[in-house]
């Protein structure tokens, strides 16, 4: 008989779904407004960011894919991305990923424009469908909780605490068709080709203007420097003439 111990068979990787390195196909500016300085998220200032949209469709399955990319910044993949699944047999939406929505930079009202962009595009199509809710993750404070509440009841949402306590929270909705697509405009703007175009022209100008008023205060500073420069020598030539006259009238006075 044999001791030998059979072999223990490896994990099996998870299949990925084939939709899941597809690139984006549509891109939009975003316009983040100048917020006051957070005592949590610091200071938030005028900000443009770039938000990538990929739209699939089969007879099982549509997905929205929005993710929110920061130039000159890099962000972990888990970050900025929200994911909307559509199950056609099931007659349910999905909102991923499954880690929850995570977004850099916090507080500036890219969470509420995120999903205002997947209610729409699923209340366009599928208003009927039922729901899936999920379990909220943690959040590293209170007042981060409060926000991350009133950012979801204002989609629509219901945000339940099974507990009492108040350690976990899920969110859920009867149907899509609940769910809100209004966002604060005030916080988030869409900006169009044309407007982003006209806004480099505007930025342009000002530019080549401040460059001309520069020009000029350099030219200006410039001739008082030369105008200075002769006022002193004008001044040293009557200091030395007049130091000559007095040592002249000096010498005339002794002889």
């Amino acid at each position: 008989m044999s001791d030998a111990t059979p072999p223990v068979p490896e994990p099996a990787e998870p299949v990925r779904h084939p939709w899941a390195e597809l690139a984006p196909e549509r891109f939009h500016l975003l316009r983040l407004a100048p917020l006051p300085t957070d005592r949590s998220s610091g200071p938030r200032p005028l900000r443009f960011v770039e938000m990538t949209e990929l739209e699939r469709h089969s007879a099982q399955a549509s997905l929205l894919r929005l993710a929110i990319r920061l130039p000159g910044q890099r962000v972990h993949s888990d970050y900025n991305l929200l994911e909307v699944w559509a199950d056609h047999r099931a007659k349910e939406v999905r909102f991923g990923p499954e880690g929850g929505l995570r977004l850099e930079p916090g507080n500036r009202g890219l969470g509420r424009f995120l999903l205002a962009q997947g209610a729409a595009w699923a209340k366009k199509r599928w208003s009927h469908y039922a729901l899936e809710g999920a379990v909220l993750r943690d959040t590293t404070s209170e007042d981060e909780r409060q926000r991350r509440d009133q950012a979801l009841r204002a989609q629509g949402l219901e945000v339940v605490y099974p507990q009492p306590q108040q350690l976990k929270a899920l969110y859920q909705a009867a149907n899509v068709g609940l769910l809100s697509s209004e966002w604060n405009h005030d916080k988030v703007r869409r900006i169009e080709l044309p407007e982003a175009a006209a806004m480099l022209e505007q930025a342009d100008r000002s530019l080549q203007e401040q460059e001309s008023s520069l020009h000029q205060l350099k030219e200006r500073l410039d001739r008082l420097r030369r105008e200075d420069g002769t006022l002193r020598f004008t001044i040293a030539c009557l200091v030395a003439f007049a130091l000559f006259q007095g040592g002249l009238l000096i010498w005339i006075a002794t002889r």
